[in-house]
């Protein structure tokens, strides 16, 4: 067996609104001292939605863009996103302060499930960790968090069913019960991938 240290792997946290991924990949950073998160640049003020975001401006998105900031971006919902070049550099293998070598962390990124064939290409070794919920509790998820009128629900909801295109590394868990109980099972499910290489 080799000594050398594994490179990190970018996984996508994919699945509808309202399926919690902000909260499940939070919960997955805290329980594993491997795994870390991407912030995405949105062109939102910071922290609407709860998600930890950098919001900027559309000319700022633009200038940021054009220096080669982004490692991938798209457009959703009528506003543009971006995941920093930082989450693949994160990836790759680290030196530790006593001189080792270590290899690189996990990453977990929001993605649109658009956009991950295009990521597939590009990176190694990429996984998609996509999350699922019943409809009735994604309807009252979207309710509560007060973000989106009725129409806005009915849409999201129907988006719900959008399928991830074929042939991606893909791992899906419910997110239907107790968060504890998602992140072991997405745990597991994430490293045992791993131990497969």
């Amino acid at each position: 067996m080799s000594n050398i240290p594994m490179p990190g792997r970018l996984i996508a946290v994919v699945g509808p609104s309202g399926v919690g991924k902000d909260t499940v990949m939070a919960a997955l950073a805290a329980a594993h001292s491997n795994i870390r998160l991407a912030r995405r640049v949105i062109t939102r003020p910071s922290g609407v939605g709860g998600e930890a975001s950098k919001g900027v401006t559309e000319t700022e998105f633009a200038t940021l863009q054009a220096k080669g900031a982004f490692a991938f971006s798209w457009s959703a919902h009528g506003l543009q996103y971006a995941i920093p070049s930082e989450a693949i550099a994160l990836t790759q293998g680290r030196r530790t302060p006593d001189g080792r070598t270590m290899g690189g962390y996990d990453v977990l990124v929001n993605f649109s499930r658009a956009v991950l064939p295009e990521v597939a290409k590009r990176v190694p070794d990429f996984l998609v960790l996509s999350l699922t919920a019943n409809p009735d509790e994604l309807a009252a998820r979207l309710t509560m968090r007060g973000r989106e009128n009725t129409a806005d629900i009915t849409d999201r909801l129907r988006r719900a069913a959008f399928t991830i295109a074929p042939g991606l590394n893909v791992v899906e868990i419910a997110n239907d019960g107790p968060l504890e109980i998602t992140v072991q099972t997405a745990l597991s499910a994430i490293y045992a991938k791993r131990a497969q290489r």
